[in-house]
């Protein structure tokens, strides 16, 4: 191999850590066992184009992980069906061919200069021993590479068929009937047969009657059999998972993203009628992406620190990059961005909390504007309050509020800017017990001056997030009836919202403003903030707890007495601009790996 190799120094450890921890899976390892790996690693140096690896090497002795630049790899057939695969900072390859010490089925070479971490072929062995994430990740790898030239043609028909892959789509036409199955008392070597000749990975345990009792997957099979060291004749029933996460076939595409993301879970059994019709894996909904909702969602939940996080926005946002590009809807798209921002912050209020001394139930987290709706898009910046339990002690609050502050400076790091306006959780006007939140509530209601009504479009929109959830429900059943019976009040705040017209011009077109030789239309102001008020204005007026604009709407259709075909083309028309937003939001960030902010201003549509 050509290049400089040198073993690294001792002192240079706690560095190079922490730049290893910016990848996956060394990120969710523990530090010590990433020191041992990389005190027994050597830095190499690639010039552009630089033979990497090779089939006619023999079995591999070396793997590699990258540390700066990217790797190409070619099949050694010249296979077009396959095609050539790139790997970046952070990828470790190969997997497979040291796992099962052989040699690789393709040439390597430097796309341009190279910097990687090598290390032999035993360091492997015993880090898998070591660590059950990295033996995860290694089990994981090994059966995707293994699946790469098996299902080359199917993966070809799947790419063309994800472009118009909807998560609305139902269950019963995604799933993969006839799964595999059998009974508890099953032998293990039988079972795994039956994986390894179908080619799946994942056997189900059923009753007689086709009831679901467990599930065992491939990604069991390294912790749970083959270290452990369990006879092969031990029945299936001992190992299974169970009880199982199953939906319905009536379900969608996206309620199996969200539960394999809330669970952590690769494998969805889809019943009929409460017996097993089929299954539904993440490669289905995700096949040809890098980056999956579960992968982010697991990176999130794993992560130990601020920086942790900070990756994981930087992977969330590429994700949803992804998911645009590939055609998924606004709906479904801005339910997953705001599931895994729910996450984030989730997991960095834990983190501060833990580190500030703070008990989870001396406050509540509130996401407030469209985060409280659920409705972020791929550029947000923060919207949030902390609601103080009235029980805490005075001496208490300092270090509440300076738990809060350090929130709002890691979600800035994330990429979520501080907000402008100062509605933050650890500012004084954001930060507040109970009772005082009750009375400002009351407060805006009442006096209705217009610096309440701004409020109002935002802080009214309020959900709980993290801490304690009680009192957000508290707060939300003090406000509900005294917005609901205030006539005053709503008729201001429709007012106000109307201040804002419809961008139209005299002759109905559209009426746009020139940016740059560009006319331009702004789709916040001009066109979701409008529909958003409306359906906060009605909410609030008939009683209506709920927060997203189009459950909302959907609510007070049926309140009115409005017909289902009028109500769904409000949703259809809010969704359609959603959709513009994230479509320009799309051009200006380019997907932002650098992790630089994309603010929520005014993103202007430029009009042919």
């Amino acid at each position: 191999m050509p290049g400089s190799t040198g073993l690294i120094a001792p002192g240079l450890l706690r560095q190079l850590d922490a730049e290893l921890a910016k990848f996956v899976p060394f990120a969710q390892m523990v530090p010590s066992d990433r020191q041992w790996l990389l005190a027994r690693a050597q830095q190499r140096y690639f010039e552009p184009d630089a033979l990497m690896l090779s089939p006619d090497q023999g079995s591999a002795t070396h793997w590699y992980v990258i540390r700066r630049g990217g790797v190409v790899g070619r099949p050694s057939d010249g296979s077009a069906a396959v095609g050539p695969f790139e790997y970046e900072a952070g990828d470790v390859f190969p997997v497979g061919a040291v796992l099962a010490q052989r040699a690789v089925t393709a040439s390597y070479r430097a796309s341009g200069d190279v910097f990687a971490w090598v290390l032999d072929a035993s360091v492997m062995q015993e880090l898998v021993a070591r660590s059950t994430v990295f033996a995860d990740f290694a089990n994981g790898r090994v059966l995707h590479l293994l699946a790469r030239s098996q299902q080359a043609l199917r993966q070809a028909s799947a790419d063309r068929a994800m472009a118009v892959h909807s998560l609305e789509r139902p269950l019963a036409q995604l799933m993969r009937s006839h799964p595999l199955s059998c009974t508890a008392t099953t032998p293990l070597q039988q079972a795994l047969t039956q994986m390894h000749q179908r080619r799946v990975g994942s056997m189900l345990v059923v009753d007689a009657e086709l009831q679901v009792k467990g599930i065992l997957t491939r990604y069991d099979v390294l912790d749970r059999v083959t270290l452990a060291q369990l006879p092969l004749d031990t029945p299936i029933g001992q190992v299974m998972s169970a009880p199982v996460h199953t939906l319905d076939v009536s379900q969608t595409a996206q309620d199996a993203a969200l539960l394999m993301s809330e669970h952590a879970i690769r494998h969805v059994p889809v019943l009929r009628e409460g017996l097993l019709a089929g299954i539904v894996s993440e490669r289905d909904l995700f096949a040809l992406q890098r980056l999956s909702i579960n992968q982010v969602s697991g990176e999130i939940r794993a992560a130990q620190s601020g920086e942790e996080l900070a990756a994981c926005a930087k992977h969330l946002r590429r994700l949803a990059h992804d998911l645009l590009a590939q055609g998924v809807q606004a709906k479904q798209l801005t339910a997953l961005v705001s599931h895994l921002n729910d996450n984030l912050t989730q997991r960095l209020v834990q983190i501060a909390a833990q580190a500030h001394g703070v008990d989870l139930h001396e406050f509540c987290w509130l996401a407030l504007g469209s985060e409280g709706r659920g409705e972020q898009t791929i550029a947000t910046d923060q919207d949030n309050a902390l609601v103080v339990d009235d029980a805490v002690d005075d001496a208490r609050l300092p270090v509440l509020q300076s738990m809060a502050r350090a929130i709002n400076d890691s979600l800035d790091a994330c990429g979520y800017p501080l907000c402008q306006g100062g509605i933050m959780a650890g500012q004084d006007a954001c930060f507040m017990r109970l009772c005082a939140w009750k009375d400002r509530f009351a407060h805006w209601s009442r006096v209705g001056e217009p610096e309440h009504l701004l409020a109002a479009a935002i802080y009214f929109d309020f959900r709980a997030l993290a801490g304690r959830t009680a009192l957000a429900k508290a707060l939300r059943d003090a406000v509900t009836p005294m917005a609901q019976g205030n006539k005053r009040f709503l008729r201001q705040l429709a007012a106000a919202a109307l201040e804002q017209g419809v961008p139209l011009n005299w002759r109905g077109g559209l009426d746009t403003v020139d940016h740059h030789g560009m006319a331009t239309i702004d789709l916040k102001l001009q066109g979701t903030a409008l529909v958003v008020a409306a359906a906060r204005i009605y909410a609030l007026a008939h009683g209506c707890t709920a927060t997203s604009t189009v459950e909302r709407l959907r609510a007070c259709a049926v309140a009115m007495g409005a017909p289902v075909r009028e109500s769904e083309a409000w949703i259809t028309a809010f969704e359609f601009l959603q959709m513009l937003r994230l479509r320009v939001q799309l051009e200006l960030s380019r997907v932002d790996d650098g992790g630089g902010h994309v603010a929520d201003g005014h993103q202007s549509l430029a009009l042919a």
